[in-house]
């Protein structure tokens, strides 16, 4: 996942990576075996090409390992699943993009 280390921040309810100082996050809240990705924020320092897909990348390859399923509700993530069909199978029954 180009070397992004992500930390689950449960407190904060947020995945996080530092890059240069500046911190890019994904808020979530959790259910069951659901995962519900609620906002992403990523600072403008830090906004290069191909660095907003590649955190998307590794939060879900770090909740694929857990076997988690992914409820996108903000607008970035869901847009993300729907160019990129390969994850669809984390999405729980009945959630369709």
């Amino acid at each position: 996942m180009n070397n992004i280390e992500i930390k689950d921040n449960s407190f904060l309810r947020q995945f996080e990576t530092t890059v240069n100082g500046h911190l890019a996050k994904i808020e979530y809240s959790s259910q069951e075996r659901k995962v519900f990705l609620t906002k992403l924020v990523i600072p403008e320092e830090i906004q290069v090409e191909g660095f907003k897909e590649n955190f998307i990348k590794a939060v879900l390859h770090h909740l694929q390992e857990q076997e988690m399923r992914v409820v996108p509700t903000s607008p970035h993530i869901a847009g993300f699943l729907r160019k990129n069909r390969q994850y669809k199978e984390m999405l729980p029954v009945g959630i369709r993009i």
